[in-house]
């Protein structure tokens, strides 16, 4: 159906979900509750950790407590919704609602990418540069980098906003997931979406692969460089590093599925699509820690303060 043809336009969005099952939506419901819930507690537990230890006040950590405050920005912005129509008869949402999920989904999930690309250039510095590293990374730098993380995932979210309200939907209403995302909102539009589709894979899609790929092989050429060169510390340093690549491969591979192959409908794409934006929120700081020997005993120091507090 062409533009001029569109009489209706749809006003709300109505949702699939995981299953039809009352009795499975109320364990889903406690599922993702407690999964939630530790989102909020590993986060902000690492933000505040790294706020109040003088210790932590260093490049590494300072970007990963923003990694932290976006991974709970992102989870919120679609698990409060999801967990609200697992109780709910009817799972909609407006269609200015959708948008706005898309926006700030892509805006989050954009900024989680461009983190990721300055955590690894950080520990590239810090491995290659160990003598100079702290007056590279310096303050200022490292809040520009951080700071241009958050424009890159605006600027990316914008694209992908400019792309769909352009569209008609004046037909079709039922969206086969759990959360308004570009593929599957592009596809209720009532008109030939081929070039969105093709647009969409090369900004998402194609840059996904491209980062992903950059992003293994600088792990990888850091890896080496610390098995040949780097003997006091080693051991942390590929900690950090194990646990960067698996944060990176967690993140990359869901995306990649997701939003590469646009044009046909998977089975698993509901099962990725919750590994990216419910699952993975809660990992990385469980990642991080387990990893991290320095940021264990800060966090374990942090709490035992607050219970002698208490």
């Amino acid at each position: 159906m062409e533009l001029e043809n569109c009489t209706t336009t749809v006003k709300n969005i109505f949702f699939v979900g995981f299953t039809e099952s009352a009795m499975l939506q109320y364990v889903l419901f406690a599922t993702f509750l407690i999964i939630y819930t530790m989102t909020w507690l590993g986060n902000v537990t690492i933000i505040t950790t790294v706020i109040i230890d003088q210790e932590l006040h260093k490049p590494m950590y300072f970007f990963l407590g923003n990694l932290a405050l976006i991974d709970l920005s992102e989870s919120s912005v679609t698990l409060p919704k999801m967990l609200w129509d697992f109780l709910s008869e009817y799972k909609s949402i407006s269609f200015g609602g959708c948008i706005a999920q898309i926006f700030f989904f892509h805006f989050t999930g954009g900024a989680v990418v461009f983190l990721l690309t300055v955590m690894t250039l950080d520990r590239y510095v810090a491995v290659h540069k160990p003598l100079q590293y702290l007056n590279i990374m310096n303050h200022n730098v490292c809040l520009g980098l951080v700071a241009g993380a958050w424009i890159g995932g605006f600027v990316h979210s914008i694209v992908q906003v400019a792309l769909i309200i352009q569209l008609p939907f004046c037909g079709p209403n039922l969206l086969d997931n759990f959360y308004c995302d570009f593929p599957q909102v592009i596809k209720l539009a009532c008109t030939d979406i081929y070039a969105v589709e093709l647009l969409m894979v090369s900004n998402s899609g194609l840059l996904m692969i491209l980062i992903f790929i950059v992003l293994i092989v600088s792990h990888v050429v850091i890896l080496v460089k610390i098995r040949a060169h780097i003997t006091q510390g080693k051991h942390k340093a590929f900690s950090t590093c194990g646990a960067q690549v698996a944060v990176v491969s967690i993140h990359f591979v869901p995306c990649i599925f997701i939003y590469a192959w646009p044009f046909k409908k998977f089975v698993a794409d509901k099962a990725m699509s919750s590994l990216y934006t419910i699952i993975t929120p809660m990992l990385n700081p469980i990642i991080y820690t387990l990893r991290n020997t320095e940021m264990k005993n800060a966090i374990k120091k942090f709490l035992n303060n607050n219970h002698r507090i208490i």
